[in-house]
């Protein structure tokens, strides 16, 4: 028999990784009632198969952009409580081009960036090394983004949510949300778990790859889908890596719609040691295999922009599943379909790095207020439906 909770919440968060956590914590923040519901544990999914990149130095202008320079003021503030506990470094990022060309590229990207608030320093190939010492040498140039940041994923959505729950918010784990109660108006009045009813009159799909699925329990279309990636993590070394660093063709694999194998050196350090490398990306379903084309691909790049890294040891590599939805761009807000439901996915490689700002701006539709930002761009009913 189904367990009925009482009294009825404010908001009911499906989805306890770093974008769940975070509007959980600004829900509670903001004096609402809160639950945050997840079939498996916390950053059980693509949190915890993500390097903690809070970036601003891959996007181009416009509403993605804005939400990232929103998002690294918000973890600026969350790092003055969190930073030790979270692994926050401001380290920054560093992108770098091979070719002339590459650098003409990068320099009128970061030209478009700085019109509307990004810090973007362009550096010639010979003071790369100036930043990083073991860069390969011969680069055209690059551009240092200071704004550029990092987190320990899973642990930033468990702070969260610890910090969430010290206002009031329950974490109610290893429970499968199996339907999204709607009323006789069609509002959504709660949620059912194969243990219990939960009676509030929001929630917000948080569920990250899988927000899709929750969405068609509340009856309407999102088309995320799956983009599998891989994480190569090294032995544990020396600060050889101090930024993040990743090449040029990056951003171009970010802004891409292509479901067949896109790889790109991006590299970084760690404050435990180990170096982690990426980035890939393919559409593939749900399939986990691991890929050893992807790996020496991947290990290969890394020791092309690092050669100091041709002889380290990969001690393991890990994959996970971006939520991508087909314009690139979240799904965050109030959907007009369904009263009560707030979308809070879609958010690919960048969900760690734009979780406060989404979880900021949800709770502000939530209590009444204006959002900070225009969540137009943002809205789920902007796909065609399937």
């Amino acid at each position: 028999m189904l367990k009925t909770e009482r009294p009825p919440l404010d908001v009911v968060v499906v989805g306890a990784g770093v974008v769940g956590a975070a509007c959980a914590y600004y829900a509670a923040r903001a004096g609402l009632t809160v639950a945050v519901v997840d079939r498996g544990p916390v950053a059980g999914g693509t949190t915890g198969a993500g390097e903690g990149n809070l970036l601003v130095s891959d996007k181009e202008p416009g509403p993605e952009l804005d939400l990232a320079l929103l998002s690294t003021r918000l973890w600026r503030e969350l790092a003055e409580d969190l930073g030790a506990a979270v692994e926050y470094e401001a380290k920054g990022g560093v992108v770098v081009a091979s070719t002339a060309a590459g650098q003409e590229a990068l320099r009128a990207f970061a030209a478009a960036q700085r019109a509307v608030g990004v810090v973007a320093e362009e550096v010639p190939g010979e003071r790369l090394r100036e930043l990083e010492p073991h860069l390969a040498p011969g680069l055209a140039g690059g551009f240092h983004y200071p704004q550029d940041a990092q987190v320990q994923p899973a642990l930033a959505a468990a702070h969260l949510l610890r910090a969430a729950r010290r206002g009031g918010a329950e974490l109610i784990t290893g429970e499968t949300v199996t339907a999204v109660d709607r009323g006789p108006d069609g509002a959504v009045c709660g949620v059912r778990t194969d243990r219990r009813r939960l009676a509030a009159p929001a929630v917000v799909n948080a569920g990250g790859t899988w927000g899709g699925e929750l969405a068609a329990l509340a009856g309407v279309h999102l088309p995320v889908m799956p983009r599998r990636g891989f994480v190569l993590v090294t032995e544990p070394l020396p600060r050889v890596v101090r930024h993040k660093v990743y090449a040029a063709d990056y951003v171009a694999n970010v802004a891409s719609g292509s479901a067949g194998l896109e790889t790109s050196a991006v590299v970084e350090g760690t404050p435990g040691g180990p170096v982690l490398i990426g980035a890939s990306r393919e559409r593939v379903g749900y399939d986990r295999t691991l890929s050893q084309e992807v790996l020496r691909r991947l290990a290969g790049q890394a020791a092309d922009l690092f050669p100091v890294l041709a002889d380290v040891t990969v001690l393991r590599a890990y994959r996970g599943f971006r939520p991508y939805l087909p314009d690139h761009l979240p799904a965050i807000g109030a959907d007009p379909r369904v009263p009560g439901l707030y979308h809070a996915c879609g958010h690919e490689g960048a969900g760690i790095g734009l979780a406060p700002a989404t979880g900021l701006l949800i709770s502000e539709q939530l209590t009444g207020k204006q959002p900070e930002q225009d969540l137009t761009p943002f809205r789920a009913d902007r796909f065609p439906a399937a």
